[in-house]
């Protein structure tokens, strides 16, 4: 078995996923502690030039599945495929994004392998040449450090909590082709989007998000107006989302998406620990809110007592003035 480490790139629109190039910065690190390389594979249709973007963030090899079949994610298709592709190359850990393909993909290779996997994880280090990993538990109350025992050594990794690496424009990689593997039993029929622009909450750099306090579905006018001055996604409370007032795709939460981006702002919410428990590890917290005592202030970094609706019109304006200079 080679001291290798497998980053799973995941691509979209043939467009890479933010946490594979996260991925393959860690992996570098990991590889080097274990004296080997940082290697990828990626799975799609058309995929273009998309191999040399991951060889630029430091991809040694490259394992390409180009086939029609693969336009859209596949469970079974991409699992066999990929099984496949790790039995032969061997590597001493896998890493998958813990996005929403990743946390189907990780947990069938794992099954297909017959190893573990350590899901969601926010830390990897090489501990007496194996890897430990870092994750939360008990809805981010605690942190669990897991060792492995199996090989491959598999973990999923949370978006943004692992830095990017600078692209090297001068970096070649050599892309090996790797056969589709399995059979189709169930197809892709239709992929129903968010919305055009729309930034998918889970992986977005910068979130403003609505509660109970916008008392309405109007009352998202002024969040979208800021998440879209900022480029940022809109996200929302269970409260704002039970209400029927956004749909449940934009829900940050336990019974939500976990996030970690690096400016989550809260509009009009309170501060459920349900809610905290999928907000509380961004990176900065802005909350608004009209009461003093709500419990998002305990965990925010900054805070602002008054009404969202004077509150973050002016924010607006104001970041706009900041963006035009």
């Amino acid at each position: 078995m080679a001291n290798n480490v497998l980053v799973i790139a995941e691509q979209r629109d043939g467009v890479l996923k933010k946490v594979s190039l996260e991925m393959l910065g860690i992996g570098a690190k990991l590889a080097a502690d274990l004296g080997g390389k940082v290697e990828a594979a990626l799975l799609g249709s058309d995929l273009g030039a998309l191999p040399n973007a991951l060889a630029q963030h430091g991809a040694a090899k490259v394992y390409v599945a180009d086939d029609p079949n693969l336009a859209v994610y596949s469970s079974e298709l991409y699992t066999y495929t990929l099984a496949s592709c790790i039995a032969q190359v061997e590597p001493a850990i896998v890493l998958v994004g813990a996005t929403a393909m990743g946390k189907d993909l990780g947990p069938r290779l794992a099954a297909r392998l017959g190893v573990g996997v350590a899901s969601d994880c926010t830390a990897l280090e090489i501990e007496n040449g194996r890897l430990t990993a870092t994750r939360p538990i008990f809805a981010g109350k605690a942190l669990a450090r897991v060792a492995f025992k199996g090989d491959p050594q598999l973990a999923t990794v949370r978006p943004n909590v692992l830095p990017t690496p600078e692209p090297d424009p001068s970096l070649n990689a050599a892309v090996e082709p790797i056969p589709v593997a399995g059979q189709v039993r169930a197809r892709v029929v239709d992929i129903l989007s968010a919305g055009e622009g729309e930034i998918d909450v889970a992986e977005a750099e910068i979130i403003v998000s609505g509660g109970r306090g916008v008392g309405g579905p109007e009352g998202f006018a002024p969040i979208v107006q800021l998440a879209k001055t900022l480029g940022a996604a809109v996200g929302a409370s269970r409260a704002a989302v039970d209400a029927g007032w956004i749909e449940h795709i934009h829900q940050v939460g336990q019974t939500g998406k976990t996030v970690t981006p690096n400016l989550y702002v809260a509009c009009g919410i309170s501060g459920a620990i349900q809610h905290l428990a999928g907000m509380k590890t961004s990176k900065v917290i802005v909350a608004v809110n009209k009461d003093p005592e709500a419990p998002i202030f305990k965990i925010a970094n900054y805070g602002i007592v008054g009404d969202l609706f004077e509150v973050v019109p002016l924010l607006d304006k104001e970041f706009q003035a900041l963006l035009a200079e």
